[in-house]
């Protein structure tokens, strides 16, 4: 047996970061860790090729090669999946679909052949089984829960994890919080479930030669969801695989606010080499925490949060949503003042959306404001807002332009430092000097210091920083990428507001408003 394994094109949302990806001389962020898993749980005897579409093209004579094409994907990649699922049809191949955007969305794409849904420990033997029986059914659906110590190491092997700026894993599925606009515990309960310490450091050393990319991102949807294991097995671990193995990379994930109120979880993690954290802020309305169900960030101070994780030595990226019910004008100059004050230097802005499976969906049904499309980039919506949305999309473009203009950037860099002074750890991660770096300084000193449009902003960081911090010059030089990348995102918005399709989008919510009403 064939298999093509496909990874869709990522649009241009914030977490693409191509800019990012050039600068550092590679052609992607993370590989398709869904597919490599999926791989690893195939028969060793198949033969398997993989073609992630944002390193190198989809080709037809691969196509024509491949018995049945594996297309995982998530729910931001909708349409690019869609390009996907239309070059398989004109070669005339089979197509088995998996991962989150095919959960709730897989009623869009009759022309999929089959879908293995859930996870795929328990619904991929299904298929095989059928497969192997000549009796195929079109899904293979559980509502039950994979024992995630069983599941294969990645085929790691099956990429070249050089042409990627971080390497990924995961440890954990599942949160044990409720927030009403995330699918993640619909998807995967919220009883948290962990691999051992052991199969972590076994995956890590499954990555081979750690000089090719830049750091491992833990893609877990909250890495403290489950605080015991982590503290009792996972982190010891990899603290011990830390000083036996002295690796050049730091790690990165996804964790919860209330990390901030754990002074030992803290220490911890940064002893294993957590560095860069996501972190869901949401908002500072307390009121639209509350009705999202966020009760975890209502009962914190938001800011002494993050100027916490800042000052242990954490780099917080924050995601902040606008839309919710509860939002008035106020909220959009309550939003640009927190992400200023708090020195969050690369925040995320998004208006608010309803993933299939939510209990935010299921109130947007019941109430008829969910609309018939699905898009989850950061600027669309696929719910009508109680915010007039004229108004909305206004305020949404205020807080972009307070958020991602150079200017801004610049002063809450000036911000973060202030609280920011480096990990204070044991183990540190001693990344050495390549020629590499050397290409990397070139390239954004020509793209960003010579011929970019905030080249102004390049040279007064990098002056400022030398003076001030000029430890943190490899910090700095991220902020500085992101000045770019920033800017991006802002034109496409700007653009995107000019749109025919954006107007039109527009008038139409206004008239369901004023149905509604």
């Amino acid at each position: 047996m064939k298999i093509l394994l496909v990874y869709p094109e990522m649009p241009p949302t914030f977490w693409n970061m191509k800019f990012l990806s050039r600068m550092m001389g590679k052609k992607s962020n993370y590989p398709p860790l869904g597919l490599l898993t999926i791989a690893a749980m195939l028969p060793s005897q198949w033969e398997f090729k993989l073609t992630d579409i944002n390193t190198k093209p989809l080709h037809k004579k691969d196509l024509l090669w491949a018995d049945f094409v594996f297309i995982g994907a998530m729910s931001v990649q909708i349409e690019t999946a869609r390009a996907v699922v239309k070059k398989c049809k004109e070669a005339g191949v089979r197509i088995v679909a998996g991962g989150p955007l095919f959960i709730h969305e897989h009623h869009r794409f009759p022309e999929v052949d089959h879908f293995i849904l859930n996870e795929a420990e328990i619904t991929l033997p299904m298929f095989l089984k059928d497969l192997e029986k000549g009796q195929l059914q079109r899904i293979y659906s559980t509502s039950g829960f994979a024992n995630i110590e069983e599941t294969p190491i990645p085929r790691y092997d099956f990429v070249d994890l050089s042409k990627y700026s971080y390497a990924i894993i995961q440890y954990s599925r599942g949160c044990p919080f409720q927030c009403d606009f995330c699918d993640v515990t619909q998807l995967f309960g919220r009883k948290v479930r962990t691999k051992s310490g052991d199969q972590i450091v076994k995956e890590l050393d499954a990555l081979g030669s750690m000089k090719s990319f830049y750091m491992v991102l833990f893609a877990d949807d909250n890495l403290i969801g489950h605080r015991s294991r982590l503290k009792n097995d996972l982190l010891p671990a990899l603290i011990k695989w830390r000083r036996e193995k002295n690796p050049p990379i730091g790690f990165a994930t996804q964790v919860s606010i209330d990390l901030a109120s754990d002074p030992e979880m803290m220490d911890l993690m940064l002893e294993a080499g957590f560095r860069h954290l996501f972190v869901g802020i949401e908002t500072p309305e307390v009121d639209s925490l509350i009705a999202a169900n966020k009760i975890q960030n209502s009962k914190l101070d938001l800011m002494k949060s993050v100027d916490t994780l800042h000052s242990k030595g954490f780099i917080v990226t924050g995601g902040f949503i606008l839309g919710f019910d509860t939002d008035t004008p106020s909220v959009f100059e309550r939003q640009i003042d927190f992400i200023r004050e708090s020195g969050i230097v690369i925040s995320t802005m998004n208006l608010l959306k309803a993933p299939g499976g939510t209990e935010l969906c299921a109130r947007m049904k019941r109430e008829g404001r969910l609309l018939q499309s699905t898009d989850f980039d950061e600027n669309t919506m696929n719910l009508v807002p109680k915010m007039d949305v004229r108004e909305l999309y206004e305020g949404f473009g205020r807080v972009l332009d307070q958020v991602y203009l150079p200017e801004a950037v610049f002063e809450r860099v000036k911000r973060f430092f202030e609280i920011f002074h480096g990990a204070q750890v044991a183990n540190r991660i001693n990344r050495k000097f390549h020629f590499q770096d050397i290409l990397i300084f070139f390239r954004i000193t020509f793209s960003i210091g010579l011929i970019g449009r905030d080249r102004k902003y390049y040279w007064k960081l990098i002056l400022w920083a030398m003076k001030n911090y000029p430890r943190q010059v490899e910090t700095v030089f991220l902020f500085i990428i992101l000045l770019k990348q920033f800017h991006d995102l802002h034109t496409r918005f700007r653009l995107s507001e000019k749109s025919e399709i954006h107007q039109l989008f527009l008038r139409e919510v206004s008239r369901q408003q004023q149905e509604i009403k």
